[in-house]
């Protein structure tokens, strides 16, 4: 199941700063949009393990919604991380 659970964060996270460094390229220098898929997997990570304490034991791809909440959580906060790094570096004006 960790397995499973680090497989799944390590594919969100790909394609989380996939998107992340398409919106951070095309966006303007003011503009935020870049962290919002971050923001979404944030939510979708809180619901699901919110979801896994009320309901029964259910498993999607070798993972309870849990593990999936927590790969969603890893991912997010790995993309936030990056996705500043990239942003900072992108609006320097040196």
């Amino acid at each position: 199941m960790i397995l499973a659970v680090f497989t799944i964060g390590g594919i969100l996270t790909i394609a989380t700063l996939l998107a992340n460094v398409l919106l951070v390229k095309m966006t303007a220098k003011e503009s935020r949009s870049c962290y919002y898929p971050n923001i979404f997997l944030v939510l979708v990570g809180l619901l699901l393990l919110g979801v896994a304490s009320i309901a029964p034991k259910v498993d999607l791809l070798g993972a309870g919604f849990g593990g999936w909440g927590i790969a969603a959580l890893f991912s997010a906060a790995i993309g936030f991380i990056i996705t500043s790094i990239i942003d900072a570096y992108q609006n320097v004006t040196a």
